[in-house]
């Protein structure tokens, strides 16, 4: 059972962090994330919505209770990044600092790891069913 805890925590602070330290940088619009969101071909205003979204995902699934609101935090965050895997796909993108390869997967490891805090959670942090 305490494998379980840590692994839950060691995936859930991993995804907090990946989401906290992204929306931060969409929302101080830092010159690579706007180049990204062009070059994907979405409008600027993107980075301060998915900015906002992912600090309050973040946020979520750290906060101990609320239960409904981890499990919307959870799927937003999987519709975040299997939504970035396809954009990333289609445009083909790549950059100076990662090749297109690196751009879908470093998304779906994250994904996985939203997976995997999402189905380590403990029972206090499940909705009761």
């Amino acid at each position: 059972m305490k494998a379980k805890v840590v692994g839950y925590w060691i995936c859930t602070v991993l995804v907090a962090l990946s989401f906290l330290s992204g929306g931060i940088t969409y929302l101080l619009r830092v010159p690579q994330a706007v180049e990204g969101i062009a070059r994907l071909g979405y409008p600027l205003h993107f980075l301060m919505i998915l900015g906002v979204w992912k600090v309050l995902g973040a946020c979520a699934v750290l906060a101990p209770r609320f239960p409904l609101l981890k499990e919307w935090a959870y799927a937003g965050m999987i519709f975040d990044l299997t939504g970035a895997v396809v954009a990333h796909a289609v445009v083909g993108d790549s950059d100076a600092t990662m090749s297109n390869t690196g751009h879908i997967v470093a998304p779906l490891v994250i994904a996985l790891l939203v997976v995997a805090s999402w189905a380590l959670r403990p029972a206090s942090r499940r909705l009761a069913g």
